[in-house]
């Protein structure tokens, strides 16, 4: 049986979880996302939350509270999700893509406000930043501040990531908490929609009461419920796994993982390595033994041909080389260590 590279954290408390909404047939937006946002609260300290029924629409609300001029620019970086374009489009703005570092993949003071620099002189004034945390990694947030540009924060793959004291998704004016198949929390869809300033909270709060349309379904709010719960343990697991992974990525030696700062503590997301081969020869090695890699950066606007090459050079570069390995609580010691001993073994 073939080790997938994602799976969704759903163990029997969740499904007990779900089966008792479903019981009481409440499955629609009710008491289970109150307790949700109860929960997230006690945990992220923000001032007030809105329980989503998608990443996609907690993007929008969060582009519309902004209350930016039609035409605006909104900065991000090329290798984000890719829907993050169509939600920037559809509500009237202009994408302007920045490239990230090599050594990190993820954008920096420099590389946005070079970016900001090319798009004004264009005469296309860049009125937000749309920061995605790539494979849960964290850039110097300092020199993304300098700007001076409000910033909208997704902490969907860097949930529990941080830097110093400071965790991700306490730097936005508005930040989205992913709950999708391949989020931290994978509670098979939805989003919070949060604001930790006092401010902004007002600005969020004013946004509602919401259409029931637009709220995150009872079904799913009990699954993530479970998982902020069970977040320390998830935590351990994924940590055991990635220290297994390393010690055979400096094995081989031959393909290199991304740096990180100092001060950073990683959830562990992801197992990366960026490869010096193709990453056609590395997945078909892979697929003869038994286990799915993929290319990390598959869903971004980069791979997709959608942030030119030319003015993105380093995050094309990164998309292409970028291999994704198996790493979720749920893997099993014995399918860890057919992944180990496949990274030690890579061509």
């Amino acid at each position: 049986m073939i080790i997938e590279v994602c799976s969704p954290t759903i163990r029997r408390r969740e499904m007990d979880a779900v089966l008792t909404v479903l019981v009481e047939e409440k499955i629609g937006p009710g008491a289970q996302g109150e307790r949700l946002i109860q929960a997230a609260k006690e945990r992220l300290n923000f001032e007030y939350c809105l329980a989503l029924r998608s990443p996609a629409i907690a993007l929008s609300f969060a582009l519309n509270l902004l209350g930016l001029e039609p035409g605006s620019g909104v900065a991000l970086s090329a290798l984000s999700p890719a829907y993050y374009l169509r939600v920037i489009e559809d509500a009237g703005f202009a994408a302007v893509f920045c490239d990230t570092r090599a050594a990190c993949a993820c954008v920096d003071g420099e590389t946005v406000g070079a970016a900001v620099a090319e798009a004004e002189a264009g005469g296309t004034p860049v009125r937000a930043l749309v920061l995605h945390h790539n494979l849960g990694f964290m850039p110097d947030m300092e020199g993304i501040a300098a700007l001076g540009i409000p910033l909208i924060e997704d902490c969907s793959a860097a949930y529990m990531s941080g830097l110093g004291d400071k965790k991700a998704g306490s730097y936005g004016v508005f930040t989205v908490l992913g709950l999708e198949e391949r989020d931290m929390l994978t509670s098979g869809g939805g989003a919070l929609l949060y604001a930790s300033g006092r401010r902004d909270a007002a600005v969020l709060r004013n946004a509602g009461p919401l259409p029931p349309e637009y709220g995150l379904p009872d079904m799913n709010a009990a699954m993530a419920l479970v998982q902020f719960r069970e977040t320390e343990k998830n935590l351990q697991r994924r940590e055991k796994i990635a220290e297994l992974y390393t010690r055979a990525a400096l094995y081989q030696g031959r393909h290199k993982m991304f740096a990180r700062p100092e001060n950073f503590e990683y959830n562990n997301y992801a197992f990366t390595l960026v490869l010096e081969t193709g990453m056609k020869e590395v997945t078909a090695y892979a697929r003869r033994k038994e286990i799915a890699v993929e290319s990390a950066f598959a869903r971004t606007p980069a791979a997709l041909g959608l942030a030119a090459q030319g003015k993105c050079p380093s995050a094309c570069s990164i998309s292409r080389r970028t291999a994704l390995f198996p790493i979720y609580p749920r893997l099993g010691n014995t399918a860890a260590s057919r992944v180990a001993t496949l990274i030690q073994s890579l061509p």
